[in-house]
Formats: C-alpha cells, structure tokens, sequence
C-alpha cells in the first residue's frame, strides 16, 4: 500500500532529506521526544485523507503503491458488503466495508467501483474513493487499545467474508493453529475461539489443547465443558491481552498499513523480543506494511532475527533540529552478535541522544553518579538523556564508541592517561574509532610517544602521581594540547591521571571497585546534609561539561555523514 516515505530531515543540518523505501517492517528508534510517536499518526493521518496535513513536523510525503485490476479487484472482494435492507446504493457504485479491532464497529463507504479501480492503478493523485480504500486498511495500536483487541464480537454469517478477525481465525483452522503456537510459546496456554454464546465468539486461553475440532468449534456438551475451564482472555494480564491481540489483528485482521506505538508496552524483555520475531516471521514475504515506534531493544532484536525485510530509521530532535537517518542492518547486527557489544547493552544506545563509554564499571558509576548530581543541581555542565556505559579496558573502548558513531549516535570515550603507553595497532584503534582521518593519524602517533617519552622523564609512575602536573612550561604546554586535540574528536584523557586522581580533597583510598566504594560513601547521600559533595568548579565536574559541550556541538568532529 506504501511504496516509499519522505521526512523534512537528514542526518544531520545541510544533508538531503530522507527518503525511505518501505519493506514489511520498518522501526523509528531513538531518544524520547524524537519525534517517533508523532510520525506514527502524520503517516496515519495521511494515509486515510491521502494528503499531509499543514501542521506536520516529520513527514513531508509519502508514495502510495500502483495496484494492478486483478489486484484491486481481488481486494474489493474481500470487503464488499451486502446492503442492507433499504439501503439505496448508487448507480456504478458498492458498498466496502470492514470492522476495525480497535472499537469492534464496521466501517463502511459506498464507493464507485470503477473510479476506485483506476485510482488504485494511480494511487498518487489524491482522488476520494481510494482515500475510503486506504482509511479500512489503515491501523494505528497505541498503549491503550491493544488491550481491546480481543473483546468478545459477533461471529456474523460464517458462510460468507468473515466480519472480524475473529469469525475470520474461527472458520481458519491452519491461521488458529500457528496463532496458537505463537501464544503457547509465549505463555504455555492454548488460544482458542469459543463460539458457545451463541452467535459470539470470544478468545480463551487453555491449560489443554482441544482433542478435536468439534471440541473447540462445538456447541455440545463437550465443547461447552471444555471452553468452561478455559480463562477468559479478559481476565488474562495485560501482556497476555497485547501479545495475544497485536499476534491476532496481524495474522487475521488483514491491516495492510499498521503503526504500532511502543509495542513492548505491558511485555518483560523476552516477550518484547519474542513478539519482534513473530512479528516479523508473519510479515517476511508480505505486501503489507508495519511502522513501529519502540523504545525497546529487545523487540528490535526480535525483529532482526526475523529475517524479515527491515529498515531501522533513528530519530533525533535536540536545540530545535531534527535528524533522521537509515540505520545500516549489517551494523546492527554487529552490534547484536559481538560479545562485547552484546554483553554491555551497546543496543540500548539506540534510544539516548548520546553514549558515555568508560574503561570498567567502577568508571561508569562514577561519570553517572556525577553527572547525576549536575543534573540534580541545575548545572548547566549536566548532560541529559545520556547512556553511560563501560568496555573491559582501555583497548576495547573503540569497539563500543565505533559502531555507535556509524549510526549517528554522539558517543564519547573516557579513558586514563596511560593510553599513551599503548601504540601502534592499540593507539590506531583510538584514531579510527574516533574517524580521526587517516592523513592525520601519523602526526598522533608522533606526538603520543613523544609525550610517553618525556613522562617517562619525570621518574615517576605519572599514571598515579599526578598525570601532566607533573610537567613543566612547554612540556605540560604540548601535552595539554595534544589532549584539546583529541577533545575536538569526543576523546577524553584523564590529565591528572587516572579515575581515582578525581576529588582528591575527599581522601578516599583503595582502586577500582574498592576506590568506588570509599568515594562513594565520602560523597554522602543525602544533599540536606553537610557532608554531601554539590558540585563545584574545576575537577571532574568541569570535565562532564566539556564532554556536554562535544556532544551538544552541531558541528562537532568525529561523526562520519
């Protein structure tokens, strides 16, 4: 039904607006108030009037696809309705129709058959009959409805087009029974129609799979005893009821254009991913098209395991500018399958403005606890919406801060000033996962050994002694420098040393894990009372807000286009 969709942003200021071409599924991440839910109803909005609407933020357009007369005659089929009695129709015209899930009510338009059959062939000119085509194929799930997806509905005439996707599954004995594999795979419970209100038909879940057909679709006896044990899926969780209905309007509903907002909603991280997957195993050689907007990198990980088609578009809106870029699927995938990635959440970087990548977690809590106190505080050096996150060591700091900078996302490494001691392969691995460009790569590796030499000069173990402040005049001159250069590139050395080198005033000891407990208890809990460390000028707070100031920086260096 879509072929393509254009937004009013790029990947960055100056770059070409974003085009789109659709697959089955595409999904809008990124940080909250990107703009992911209000594309979701600009696309609704626009698919039912076949227009955009004058006060749309994100969506310039968007290219309906050309039908052929087989195919818009096989769909008109499907929905058209018998008048009722009385009814007056047109001359040349029929009556299309279909219930929407979301209120149980029938839709229903009386279109000129052949005007919307030359209009499906040329979806594009905005005519009205294919406007009412599009608004009974068009559906939008939100936080609320998803749960009402299953209410009790009439089973209407079972010998003519079934009137919901529920009298649809009832007379659909292989569609009910991979629903029920989905659910039971879920949940460890048999999904099943019970038609025994006469003339109803409602969704129970089952400790028991129906022995026979008839025990399930019957109205004797053993059909009545049967669905009698069964629960009501109104009285299942609200997972259950948003699993079971997402799964049930999909498979039966027939929706050819679905936005669904925060899918995950209701659902533990295993049934997000779980719902993704099956999400995407329905759709993999569908015509139909599924827009989601999630916050969830579960469910998106279920997605992409799918192997169905899929874009993954990144939304931003910081200062007043808005981004949109394609995220390449192989480097999300490497973001999934590597074991470093994969063990440190990397993902969730996806859905915060920006990325802190310390070396150990002791640094990581640290950086977040300080921030938080600017944050708390008002400080204009506090950096919101901000993911911290920490590798194994100074070396693999790169593997995280790279793949994140290819999708767009502003992430910064942190590392100890012994990452002068490292060079060759281990610095180049720096410079790269910093895009430092090549041709300016040697000129950093000469001024990193020349500076290790000549801390080496000073006789001590300048990592715990005191970093640069142990040089003097040109020395501690060129050595600062040489850190503002890699600052430029969202690179960030410790001068005074290392992570226990911060708030020495509040003497605490130990290293690493240990250091972080001492630290932490010195810095009080509690900011009512004395003791409680606020921040101040200088130290570790001014550090955060040079890191603020790269990633609030439009223009800033080290983000491939």
């Amino acid at each position: 039904m879509i072929d393509k969709i254009k937004l009013k942003s790029g990947s960055s200021q100056g770059q070409p607006n974003l085009e789109i071409d659709l697959t089955p599924i595409t999904v809008f991440v990124g940080p909250n108030n990107s703009g992911k839910s209000r594309i979701l109803i600009e696309i609704e909005k626009y698919s039912r009037n076949t227009h955009g609407q004058p006060n749309d933020l994100i969506l310039d357009n968007i290219i309906f696809t050309s039908l052929t007369k087989d195919e818009i005659e096989s769909e008109i089929s499907k929905i058209e309705q018998t008048p009722r009695l009385g009814e007056n129709i047109n001359p040349g015209h029929i009556l299309i129709g279909k219930v929407n899930p979301q209120d149980n009510q029938a839709a229903r338009f009386q279109v000129h058959k052949e005007r919307l059959v030359n209009e499906a062939q040329n979806p594009n000119n905005r005519q009205g009959y294919y406007q009412n085509f599009l608004n009974i194929y068009t559906l939008r799930l939100d936080g609320t409805n998803r749960l009402n997806l299953l209410r009790e509905q009439e089973a209407g005439d079972l010998q003519t087009t079934p009137i919901n996707h529920l009298a649809h599954l009832f007379i659909d004995n292989a569609l009910r029974k991979e629903l029920r594999r989905i659910v039971y795979e879920a949940f460890g419970k048999y999904y099943v129609i019970d038609p025994t209100h006469i003339g109803k038909l409602r969704v129970r879940l089952s400790d028991t799979e129906p022995a026979t057909e008839r025990e399930e679709k019957g109205w004797e006896n053993e059909a009545i005893n049967f669905h009698k044990k069964a629960l009501l899926i109104q009285d299942a969780s609200d997972g259950v009821k948003a699993f079971s209905g997402i799964m049930t309007t999909l498979l039966a509903g027939d929706p050819k254009i679905t936005l669904i907002d925060e899918p995950e909603a209701f659902l533990h991280p295993a049934l997000s991913n779980k719902l993704g997957k099956e999400i995407g195993r329905s759709l993999r050689t569908s015509k139909k098209r599924l827009l989601v907007a999630t916050h969830s990198s579960s469910f998106l990980m279920g997605c992409i395991q799918s192997g169905a088609p899929l874009n993954i578009v990144r939304l931003t809106y910081k200062n007043g500018i808005p981004t949109s870029r394609i995220l390449p699927k192989d480097k999300i995938l490497h973001l999934m399958r590597h074991p470093l990635l994969r063990s440190t959440g990397v993902l969730n970087g996806l859905f915060f403005e920006s990325v802190i990548v310390t070396e150990a977690d002791s640094d990581r809590a640290f950086y977040q606890e300080i921030n938080e106190r600017l944050l708390s505080e008002n400080d204009p050096r506090g950096i919101n919406n901000c993911l911290f996150i920490n590798a194994q060591n100074k070396q693999t700091v790169w593997e995280i801060v790279k793949p994140l900078r290819e999708l767009g996302i502003p992430t910064v490494g942190i590392v100890d000033i012994d990452v002068l001691k490292e060079g060759g392969q281990v610095f180049t691995k720096l410079l790269d996962g910093s895009f430092i460009p090549t041709l300016n790569q040697q000129p950093f590796h000469n001024q990193r050994k020349s500076l290790y030499d000549t801390l080496n000069t000073t006789g001590q173990n300048w990592k715990i002694a005191g970093g640069i402040d142990l040089l003097n005049g040109e020395d501690k001159e060129a050595c600062s420098n040489f850190f503002n250069q890699l600052d430029e590139y969202g690179v960030f050395v410790i001068r005074q040393g290392e992570l226990e080198g911060w708030l020495k005033q509040l003497n605490a000891t130990g290293h690493g894990s240990n250091w972080l407990i001492d630290i932490f208890a010195k810095m009080g809990d509690n900011p009512e009372t004395a003791g409680y460390t606020k921040p101040t000028a200088g130290d570790v707070w001014d550090l955060m807000g040079k890191v603020k100031s790269w990633i609030d920086n439009t223009n800033r260096k080290g983000i491939p286009q």
